[in-house]
């Protein structure tokens, strides 16, 4: 009975797990153009290292090491590879510093200084980046542990003392190996609690689209690493700004990312273009009032010709009145997604109506118009967008047969007032796009949409439009003293 209660409990959790509307997944092929930016920015970072003053007593000497900068890094071997339970590891091996110090060495009344080049060689830095959700659905940098080892460092000593520097080179080197290596992974951990946070702190989360409706792109779950990719789960769901807490149930196809040859690949299921139509019908957007010289002339004309039984038997004050014609969606409108291309099918009330003023409307006709549009998704840099266009058309009445027979006339010309007058209104807004979840300074380059049953994938290179030290000076926190206390790693990650 256990079993079957445990096995119950499972199902049940699936059952109630809210499915993604989008999905975006990196590849191990990314990993060498965000290695080459990475280290760009980590060997920045590494020149940032202070080191205590280092000071001494040798029997009569007095010696102290101050002013310790590192001048230059030379990576030489590297590898940044996905790693299960870890999400992301940096190897570094056989590097090198360059230092410049300042040395002060005192025997009895004898004094000698100056500034002295150092190297440190073999370098080997190993470090780990677990990825996770935070409780506001952002991806963020939860952990970061870290090794790094000195092997061996050389000082070319000179001066008057330069016997005496050589007698105490082997003290002043080890001292010096020893502070490096404690301070090489503090640099570590707070570039990636502190500095690469605030990278992941622009990619949206839940931002506004426009003035009506706004986009949920929280992780659902924490990313899942595996020994070639990186996968992360996101809501991708609209909402109407005026109804924030409202959110449409999920029950399309969960969208699948199996292709592994592209840097990365970005996966969005039927529900993520439905909930976008449905908070516009929602917001009360979807409907187009023409009135008076705003109906094209020639449109103007038939229908008054049509409905000229009507017009002529209403008052004269009425008869030449600025004609009305209204497009109101009556339900959320729904895309369907197939191998074979993107549809959208949209039923909307045609009125016809007369306005005088001062008067109320006079309506001469209602129909109903079902319309199925084709839907061409394209991603440019992180803007996604959709043009649509018009393929199906047909209007009838709802009242009889028969005004449904005399509708035919209507067919062509408001066809073409659709195509003309508002299909590109909405191309324009279409076109603009919605941002997808990104971080600053990243686009797609080279993108190839592939549709499925019930989802579509996109799969792109990456590009960085600006360099991580940009976005991150960019966005870095305003405070240092608040978050110099998590800078500081745990003293174990740290090999001596």
């Amino acid at each position: 009975m256990a079993l079957v209660g445990a096995l119950f409990l499972a199902l049940l959790a699936g059952a109630q797990a809210e499915l993604p509307g989008c999905k975006i997944r990196i590849t191990s092929k990314a990993l060498e153009l965000v290695k080459q930016e990475g280290l760009r920015f980590l060997e920045q970072e590494l020149e940032t290292i202070t080191i205590p003053d280092l000071r001494g007593k040798e029997g009569y000497f007095y010696y102290n090491i101050s002013e310790v900068k590192v001048t230059e890094l030379q990576l030489t071997a590297s590898e940044l590879h996905f790693q299960p339970e870890q999400e992301l590891m940096l190897q570094i091996s056989n590097a090198s510093l360059g230092l410049r110090f300042r040395r002060q060495l005192l025997y009895w009344f004898f004094y000698d200084g100056g500034y002295i080049n150092a190297s440190a060689e073999g370098v080997s830095i190993r470090t780990a980046l677990e990825l996770s959700r935070d409780p506001t659905g952002r991806i963020k940098v939860s952990n970061v542990s870290c090794q790094a080892l000195v092997s061996r460092m050389h000082a070319a000593f000179g001066g008057t003392f330069k016997k005496v520097y050589e007698f105490l080179s082997t003290f002043i080197t080890s001292g010096m190996r020893f502070l490096l290596n404690q301070q090489i992974c503090p640099v570590l951990y707070h570039a990636g609690m502190v500095l690469l946070n605030s990278l992941l702190d622009t990619v949206p989360v839940r931002s506004n689209v426009d003035e009506l409706v706004g986009i949920d792109y929280s992780l659902l779950k924490d990313p899942a690493a595996s020994a070639s990719n990186l996968d992360m789960d996101f809501r991708g769901a609209f909402f109407p700004l005026a109804e924030g807490n409202w959110s449409l149930p999920n029950r399309a196809v969960e969208p699948q990312l199996r292709e592994e040859e592209r840097m990365v690949y970005v996966a969005f299921s039927e529900f993520f273009f439905d909930s976008a139509m449905e908070s516009y019908f929602r917001a009360g957007a979807l409907k187009l009032s023409l009135v008076g010289d705003k109906v094209p002339h020639d449109l103007d004309m038939l229908l008054r010709a049509t409905y000229f039984g009507s017009i002529v038997l209403l008052s004269p004050a009425v008869i030449d009145s600025p004609l009305k014609l209204e497009l109101r969606v009556l339900a959320p409108p729904r895309c369907t997604i197939k191998p074979s291309g993107t549809t959208v099918s949209v039923t909307a009330s045609v009125t016809i109506a007369l306005v005088p003023s001062d008067q109320p409307e006079v309506q001469l006709s209602s129909m109903i118009m079902d319309t199925r549009l084709s839907a061409k998704v394209a991603l440019r840099g992180k803007a996604l967008r959709v043009q649509l266009d018009l393929r199906r058309f047909r209007i009838y009445s709802n009242q009889s047969a028969l005004e449904s027979l005399a509708l035919i006339p209507l067919q062509t010309p408001l066809k073409t007032m659709l195509q003309i007058g508002v299909m590109p209104m909405l191309n324009e807004r279409m076109w603009r796009g919605v941002q997808i979840p990104l971080p600053e300074g990243i686009n797609f380059v080279r993108e190839v949409v592939t549709n499925h049953a019930g989802f579509l994938t996109i799969g792109a290179d990456l590009h960085f439009a600006k360099g991580l030290r940009e976005v991150i000076e960019k966005n870095r926190p305003a405070s240092t003293s608040d978050t110099s206390a998590s800078s500081a790693p745990p003293p174990a990650t740290t090999a001596a």
